[in-house]
């Protein structure tokens, strides 16, 4: 076993980073011998104090480098010499910067050493005694409880738990009649899309927005129109002349700690845009993930409106895991009643037995602690990241120091900014170029930053040197 000397503090790099180092210099130095047989994920957790998920994510990036190797009921070997050898004569191959990658292939590709572009939480965040928790209760389940489709709205008690959640933000919903359980909040949107739009309808989205929403609009057959988003929500001057010369019929937005900029809505823009909305006609679409993560206080549009025109989507992959896949639309009964409809048309239930698991997290999982906790280690990573941006002279879009991601402006030309993307892949560091969060992929020179992905320094050692170019 090698002596590791790990930063709790993590002032460099996290501590999947460390390992990934430690080993991968070990097995470089020869310390670690080919065939060498690699602690257990669960020995080397409890060793270093580790979480199983760190483990597990370091050892898969060992994999993906070509240095160990992984055989079932064997565990974690050194590869052979020749593997290691070619793995060094033959320089690392980054994936194609594509639509296809950055849709679906990104989500199963684990070769990028660096993910400074990509919108999820380090798997060593997890809340891993409380999923082993819910784990091990569900298991406890009789299998015939969990035989059936379940329900088309979802499972009874997690949308209880979401109603309750709801009221201590100002929202009261009836958890039988207003709140519709989804395979996360993605498939929300586009049973809203599906259910309240026709191809050739103009909606409103925020400009830069949520990527993966522009590609269901676009699926969707929908005409797409940007309003600029602000640090305080959006222009709704701009808002106001596309109302009146498109009549558009839906607006979709993140009221708190947007993606990709960070942003939460004021109060101020709240008010006046809904006060659009209602005399338009226009249907406000609230997709608001992050809440858990952002400080109190921030305007709930469904809350302020009373859902007469607010759809509201919510989710859990920004707190629990994205893995699970559980998200949820809050609605009027009449339109909840239709968008049951469209889930069961086009895909039947949502999983009954991961609600069961996300609900005995809620519950049982001591959620809130995690949730302070992870909102702590934000607060950190925001500041480590915002001195390296500040030491380079960077225009950073806003500074929420919560939730996921900053927003930032690199020095270079809006139609080169692809280049760029393409040129940091090949040194195996991922970044999200602002084209692909505008409608159209409208050329950008703006950036979308994982902040807790972004302390690496090979990350601004690879920006110092674009720029010094």
């Amino acid at each position: 076993m090698i002596e590791l000397q790990l930063d709790r503090d993590r002032a460099q790099a996290t501590l999947v980073e460390q390992l990934v180092r430690a080993f991968s210099g070990a097995i470089e130095q020869q310390a670690l011998r080919a065939g060498a047989l690699l602690p257990s994920v669960r020995q080397l957790a409890q060793a270093e104090r580790l979480s199983t998920f760190t483990v597990t994510e370091a050892y898969g990036r060992l994999v993906s480098m070509g240095l160990v190797v992984a055989r079932r009921g064997s565990g974690y070997r050194v590869a052979a010499r020749a593997q290691v050898a070619h793995k060094r004569a033959v320089a690392w191959q980054p994936p194609s910067l594509t639509a296809t990658w950055l849709l679906s292939d990104v989500f199963a590709d684990q070769s990028v050493p660096i993910k400074a572009g990509c919108g999820w939480l380090p798997n060593e965040w997890v809340n891993e005694s409380g999923l082993h928790h819910a784990l091990r209760a569900i298991s406890r389940v009789p299998a015939a409880r969990m035989a059936d489709y379940g329900h088309p709205y979802g499972f009874a008690p997690l949308r209880e738990r979401i109603a309750e959640q709801l009221d201590r933000h100002g929202l009261p919903a009836d958890p039988v009649t207003n709140v519709l359980l989804t395979a996360g909040a993605t498939q929300a949107l586009d049973l809203i899309v599906r259910t309240l739009l026709r191809p050739g309808d103009t909606v409103i989205v925020e400009d830069p927005g949520y990527c993966n929403l522009l590609q269901i609009l676009k699926l969707g057959g929908l005409v797409v129109l940007g309003v600029p988003r602000t640090p305080a929500g959006i222009d709704n001057d701009v808002l106001e002349r596309l109302v009146t010369e498109h009549k558009p019929k839906a607006i979709f937005l993140n009221t708190t700690l947007q993606n990709p900029t960070g942003a939460t809505f004021g109060m101020a823009a709240a008010f006046r845009l809904l006060q659009i909305a209602e005399r338009s006609g226009l249907w406000v679409v609230e997709d608001d993930v992050s809440r858990e993560l952002a400080p109190a206080g921030a305007p709930l549009l469904a809350a302020m409106e009373g859902l007469n025109r607010v759809l509201y989507v919510g989710g859990f992959s920004k707190t629990i895991t994205p893995g699970l896949r559980s998200g949820y639309v809050v609605a009027e009964r009449d339109v909840l009643r239709e968008l049951a409809r469209t889930k069961m048309a086009v895909g039947l239930t949502s999983s009954a037995a991961t609600e069961r698991i996300v609900e005995k997290v809620l519950t049982e999982g001591r959620y809130a602690r995690h949730v302070e906790a992870v909102t702590e280690k934000l607060r950190d990573a925001h500041v480590q990241v915002e001195d390296r941006m500040n030491a380079l002279g960077l225009e950073v879009f806003h500074r929420p120091r919560a939730g996921l991601f900053l927003w930032a402006r690199l020095p270079v030309e809006p139609e080169q900014a692809n280049e760029l993307a393409t040129q940091a892949l090949e040194d195996g560091i991922w970044l999200a170029p602002g084209s692909y969060f505008r409608p159209g992929d409208a050329a950008s020179d703006w950036f979308r930053f994982n902040v807790p992905y972004s302390i690496d320094d090979a990350l601004w050692g690879f920006v110092e040197k674009w720029m010094g170019r």
